[in-house]
């Protein structure tokens, strides 16, 4: 396992999900990564579930969408500091959602969108630093952003986040390996026509021990194979599921997780 007590500035750190079936998503992700939970009340309404993995912070989960929103997974990225980040957002063609807010004494939170549409965290750590422990089965090992101009995407993350980018050609599509302070930190794909309407979005990906026990696995529970296994080159296998409240996420198996070191 690979544990982590600070991200990088830039560095994708926390992913959560809000379903519109809190009970259904919780009962799959336990039973599909083997994550064990516990409550955090926000509200006399809401709650936010911490998953954890053999103690450590891993992901989590809230009830808490706006009314005719799906179920989604949202994915954070660590800064130093959000709230000189927003003019930054906003003069590059971003959008601000929300924030900047402190979430209790966890940490200070930007809620943007980028010009291309995908929505995205950025996430000053107090108290919560974001996943303890990454880039082993059960835990987030990537983060991956589809749009429909990553030119555009590209352009807007380096000027924001200092990133910068690995462009190859991988069976005809445009893809561009993340690049953060020389750590390989995600992937931004070029979207086709056969993508159909589906909005540009960032999506986390899940580390598995075994990919064809993992996809029968979240098929038996409910889940639906939205892409069955595929070889990612180089990497492992992958596979695209959508929990029983319809949020989507990757599943992968590597050949070899990246290490972490701090």
């Amino acid at each position: 396992m690979y544990k982590v007590t600070k991200y990088p500035h830039g560095t994708f750190s926390w992913a959560d999900n809000s379903s519109t079936d809190p009970d259904k998503a919780k009962a799959f992700y336990e039973a599909l990564f083997g994550w064990s939970k516990f409550d955090i009340p926000i509200d006399d309404k809401h709650t936010y579930t911490m998953f954890q993995l053999q103690g450590d912070n891993v992901a989590a989960l809230s009830d808490m969408l706006p009314e005719g929103v799906p179920s989604l997974w949202f994915n954070y990225v660590t800064v130093d500091e959000v709230d000189p980040l927003a003019e930054v957002v906003t003069s590059n063609g971003g959008t601000i959602v929300h924030g900047p807010w402190d979430v209790f004494d966890s940490g200070r939170m930007l809620h943007i969108q980028d010009p291309t549409g995908a929505h995205l965290g950025l996430w000053q750590a107090m108290t919560h630093i974001g996943a303890g422990v990454i880039n082993c089965p059960g835990a987030m090992c990537w983060n991956e952003l589809l749009t429909w101009d990553s030119a555009a995407a590209k352009s807007f993350y380096a000027t924001l986040l200092g990133w910068e980018y690995d462009d190859m050609d991988v069976g005809g599509a445009q893809v561009h390996i993340i690049l953060n302070r020389g750590r390989r930190n995600g992937l931004i794909m070029q979207m086709d026509e056969s993508f159909g309407d589906m909005p540009s979005l960032w999506q986390p990906y899940f580390a598995v021990a075994d990919i064809d026990a993992s996809v029968a696995s979240a098929e038996n529970l409910g889940g639906t194979i939205v892409i069955p296994k595929t070889e990612a080159p180089g990497a492992g296998h992958f596979a695209y599921l959508s929990d029983p409240a319809g949020a989507h996420f990757y599943i992968i198996q590597l050949i070899q997780a990246e290490p972490w070191v701090e």
